[in-house]
C-alpha cells in the first residue's frame, strides 16, 4: 500500500482503472473501475467468478478477488485517462497459488533465496491480418523472402510507430522494429528486465498491439501458426541470472568459449533436462505443434526447433548463445502465457543449478540440414496431448511449479485437447470418406 492509487489517479488525471489478470490460458480478464472507487479495490480487490474464466474452479467457489499491484501501473498511451494494473488473485483470504502470476512470483522468490534475479527479454512476433484473420492485411507483401523488407515495413509505418511510441512513453526502451520472415509478420523489441516485470509488460504489449491494430482496421495475432505456408510466431526468450543487486551478471564468464559461467550451463542443463515436460507451457495450444514440427515454409526455413540441442550463434538449435552472459531459448511461441513461460524456464533452471545438470557439449552444425545425422537426439513432442502427458510425469515440474497448479493446468488443457478431438476436419472427410 506504499503506492496510493487514489493519489496517483488525481495527480495523473486517471479517470478509470483496468484491474486485470491473466487466467491459465493466458486470456486477459479485467474490470473497469472508476478512480473514485480505486481505494477500496486496492485494499480488497475487484470481485470475479473464477469459474467464468479459465481457472480450475466451479460455480460453487466463493468470490475471486483481484488485488492490483500498484507497481505495475501503466497508463494507456492511446488513452492516458485509463490506468492498467496487473493483479494477484485471492480467495477466502489466501492467495490463489494456482494463478499464473503467483506461480511466477513463487519462482522469483525461490531464486531470491539464492541471492539471484532472473532477467529476461522477449521477442514477440505477430501477424497483421484482415479483421476476419483469413489473410494477411497487406496484399502487396508477397515476396518469397520478405524478412526485413523495407517497403513492407514502411507501409505499416503508422501502426508500428504508434506501438513503438507507446513503449517509448512508458519507458520500456524499445530499440528496434522489423518485418519478420513471414509475409505480414512483424517483431518489436524492448529492453530486458526482471522476469516479473518482463511478464507484466509482455501481457500489456499483446493487449496494446491488438488494440492499436483494431484502431487501424487490422487484426494482430500472436497465433503460433496462423498460415500453414508461412513462418509461425515465436516468442524467443533471452535469459540471464544476476546477483541480488541486479548489477552483476552471474551467467557471464569471459574465459569460456561461449562466454557462459558454470551456473549458466547448469541452469541451461535444467531447462534441457525437462524440455519435453515444459512444452505444454512454452507451446500450449493444438496449433503450437504445427509451428515446431512444421515442414519448410516458402521462405526456406521455419526458424523453429524440433529437437533439444544448443549451440553458439546458430539459429537452427533450440537454444542459441548469441553473446556472452545469456542464452536465447527459441522454443516458446506466441500463445505462451507470459507468466507461465517465465516461471517454467526459471523453475527448470533452478532445478538445473541445484542438481548441477549438464547440458552437454554445444553443437556446431546446421540442424535443418544435418540434424538427421545425430544419434540419440531428443525430439520435441508431436502434439499437445503428448506434451501434457510428459508434463504430468515430470517430478521436476511438479516439485518446482507446485503439484496443485500442475494438476489444475493439466485438467483444463486436457479438456481443451478433448474439445479439439471432437472436431471433424475437412481433411479427415476428404481422406477417409470412402474407407
Amino acid at each position: 500500500m506504499a503506492t496510493d492509487l487514489e493519489k496517483i489517479a488525481k495527480s495523473e488525471k486517471i479517470k478509470y482503472f483496468l484491474i486485470s489478470y491473466t487466467d491459465l490460458f493466458g486470456v486477459l480478464r479485467a474490470k473497469l473501475v472508476p478512480a473514485q472507487a480505486i481505494g477500496g479495490m486496492q485494499r480488497d480487490g475487484a470481485g470475479f467468478a473464477g469459474f467464468a474464466t479459465w481457472l480450475d474452479m466451479t460455480p460453487a467457489h466463493p468470490d475471486l478477488f483481484a488485488r492490483p499491484d500498484p507497481e505495475s501501473l501503466i497508463q494507456l498511451p492511446w488513452k492516458p485517462e485509463v490506468g492498467w494494473l496487473a493483479s494477484d488473485l485471492w480467495m477466502d483470504g489466501k492467495e490463489v497459488k494456482e494463478s499464473p502470476r503467483a506461480v511466477l512470483k513463487d519462482q522469483v522468490a525461490a531464486a531470491a533465496k539464492n541471492g539471484w534475479r532472473m532477467k529476461s527479454g522477449v521477442e514477440c512476433e505477430f501477424h497483421l491480418t484482415t479483421p476476419d484473420a483469413k489473410d494477411i492485411f497487406d496484399t502487396l507483401d508477397s515476396q518469397e523472402k520478405p524478412c526485413y523488407d523495407q517497403h513492407a515495413l514502411m507501409r505499416r509505418y503508422d501502426i508500428i510507430t504508434e506501438i513503438c511510441d507507446g513503449m517509448l512513453t512508458l519507458g520500456w526502451k524499445p530499440y528496434q522494429n522489423d518485418h519478420e520472415d513471414a509475409n505480414g509478420q512483424f517483431e518489436m523489441n524492448w529492453d530486458y528486465d526482471d522476469a516479473l516485470l518482463t511478464a507484466d509488460r509482455h501481457v500489456f504489449f499483446k493487449y496494446m498491439t491488438r488494440t492499436i491494430a483494431e484502431r487501424h482496421g487490422m487484426r494482430a495475432t500472436f497465433m503460433p501458426k496462423p498460415f500453414l505456408n508461412l513462418t509461425g510466431n515465436g516468442c524467443h526468450a533471452h535469459i540471464s541470472v544476476w546477483d541480488k543487486t541486479g548489477k552483476t551478471n552471474l551467467f557471464h564468464d569471459g574465459k569460456d568459449a561461449l562466454g557462459l559461467s558454470r551456473l549458466a550451463y547448469n541452469f541451461l542443463g535444467g531447462i534441457m533436462h525437462s524440455t519435453e515436460a515444459l512444452c505444454s507451457f512454452f507451446n500450449p495450444t493444438v496449433n503450437s505443434y504445427k509451428r515446431i514440427n512444421a515442414p519448410r515454409t516458402i521462405s526456406g526455413a521455419t526458424w523453429s526447433p524440433n529437437t533439444i540441442t544448443f549451440g553458439g550463434n546458430n539459429r537452427t538449435h533450440m537454444v542459441r548463445v548469441p553473446g556472452a552472459g545469456r542464452f536465447e531459448l527459441r522454443l516458446m511461441d506466441g500463445a505462451a502465457n507470459p507468466y507461465l513461460m517465465q516461471a517454467a524456464a526459471l523453475g527448470a533452471g533452478l532445478d538445473g543449478a541445484a542438481n548441477k545438470r549438464d547440458p552437454g557439449k554445444p553443437l556446431d552444425i546446421n540442424m535443418y540440414t544435418d540434424g538427421h545425422k545425430l544419434k540419440n537426439v531428443r525430439r520435441l513432442p508431436l502434439n499437445l496431448q503428448d506434451a501434457l502427458r510428459l508434463t504430468d510425469k515430470s517430478k521436476v515440474v511438479r516439485e518446482r511449479l507446485g503439484d496443485s497448479f500442475v494438476t489444475s493446468y493439466l485438467k483444463l488443457k486436457t479438456e481443451e485437447w478433448n474439445s479439439y478431438m471432437r472436431h471433424l476436419s475437412p481433411w479427415e472427410v476428404a481422406n477417409a470418406i470412402d474407407c
